[in-house]
């Protein structure tokens, strides 16, 4: 049986520009190089799966290049593939490149064989470079070991530190870094990625499917890239929008825009009985407040085609918000939003939670069919 190499590896970005969702930064590391203004130390912080140890890896194998030429093509800072230096980082034989989990290895003793290490000059290529990962695992004595070295490293060695949790890193670690910030990877461009590894694999998949796994990667492409290996697998490279609400058991927008359509219509029983389904699939019902909020935001934001960009969504789904949305006033939606966002903050405390959302739900219902929920009635006369 061949063997499976999953798309987070085999997609992995090779070059500065195939690096997604990071342009600031990749320009300013390429500048870098062109300039010759390479800093000893580095940080990349950010999320999960956003690239900063694939473009670490890539600034390493880029400043040790031997196939780069500043002076005749100053424009063109990609590793070349083909020298001596990256042929080895390809092959994982590099000597000048050394990875270091530092979540396995963040004891005092670990980093005073590093510091040994760093004495020794690179054999081919200008610099060793050392990618420390998780480095706000090292312990606070492996931290000041380390302190000495990372401010005054030979002229040879170049150190790149990559952090989800910044601010567990101390400042006098920080203050000898410069500190680049990843920043979440848009809906949209981890859409656009996943339809070129759908290319590359033969894979069909609709944009309605592919814009639903990259909402649910929450700005991470190792996330989205793994949960597109997991659908392919399920559906036998044949993904739809239909697929990718079973297998990740989200709550489908046409829950969402029945509900809202029987606001105006006043019909509370079919908004009980929809509740009563998305229940029994066994969605909870917090869950189904978040969702409801993000609809009905979804909904005012949708009203104006200024704003309706701001949906991260695909273009068929946005157009059915354009055309649901001016159905319904903004100030009913405003008023919606206020009673499903007081819903959500009582969930937790509540000792009926689904009496708590059916409550919420009819109120809608009734300011949506014109009558008044504020006003309190008056008592009966003793």
């Amino acid at each position: 049986m061949e063997n499976f190499i999953v798309s987070a590896r085999k997609y992995r970005p090779a070059t500065f520009d195939t690096v997604v969702g990071q342009k600031t930064i990749t320009n300013t590391l390429k500048n870098a190089i062109k300039n010759h203004h390479l800093a000893q130390a580095y940080l990349f912080t950010g999320p999960r799966g956003v690239g900063k140890t694939t473009s670490a890896r890539i600034f390493a194998k880029t400043i040790n290049c031997l196939g780069i030429d500043l002076i005749n093509n100053p424009e063109i800072i990609e590793p070349c593939n083909k020298c001596e230096s990256c042929q080895s980082f390809s092959q994982n034989a590099s000597f000048n490149i050394m990875e270091l989990d530092a979540a396995s290895n963040n004891s005092v003793d670990d980093i005073r064989r590093l510091v040994d290490q760093v004495r020794i000059p690179p054999q081919v290529g200008k610099y060793k470079v050392y990618i420390i990962d998780e480095v706000h695992m090292l312990s606070s004595a492996a931290f000041n070991a380390f302190l000495k070295t990372l401010e005054e490293p030979p002229s040879y060695v170049k150190f790149i530190l990559a952090t989800t949790e910044k601010h567990k890193i101390i400042p006098t670690i920080l203050s000898r870094c410069q500190v680049f910030d990843f920043k979440r990877i848009s809906v949209e461009d981890i859409a656009t990625y996943l339809r070129f590894v759908a290319e590359k694999e033969n894979v069909t998949v609709d944009d309605e499917a592919l814009h639903l796994i990259s909402q649910k990667a929450d700005g991470g492409m190792r996330d989205a890239l793994s949960i597109f290996d997991q659908l392919v697998s399920f559906t036998n490279a044949n993904v739809t929008y239909q697929n990718v609400v079973e297998n990740l058991h989200v709550l489908d927008y046409d829950y969402f825009f029945q509900i809202t359509d029987q606001y105006l219509s006043g019909d509370i029983t079919s908004v009980l009985l929809i509740l009563n389904d998305i229940i029994e699939r066994g969605f909870d019902g917090q869950h189904f407040l978040i969702g409801l909020g993000s609809h009905l935001r979804n909904l005012l934001i949708s009203r104006d085609v200024k704003t309706i960009g701001l949906l991260e969504t695909s273009n068929a789904i946005k157009q059915r918000y354009y055309e649901n949305a001016n159905k319904f006033p903004p100030a009913f939606l405003l008023k919606a939003l206020d009673i499903n966002t007081q819903c959500d903050i009582n969930y937790k405390s509540s000792n009926n939670k689904r009496l708590l959302i059916e409550l919420a739900l009819m109120q809608m219902v009734a300011i949506g069919s014109g009558i008044d929920v504020s006003s309190t009635p008056e008592k009966a006369p003793i």
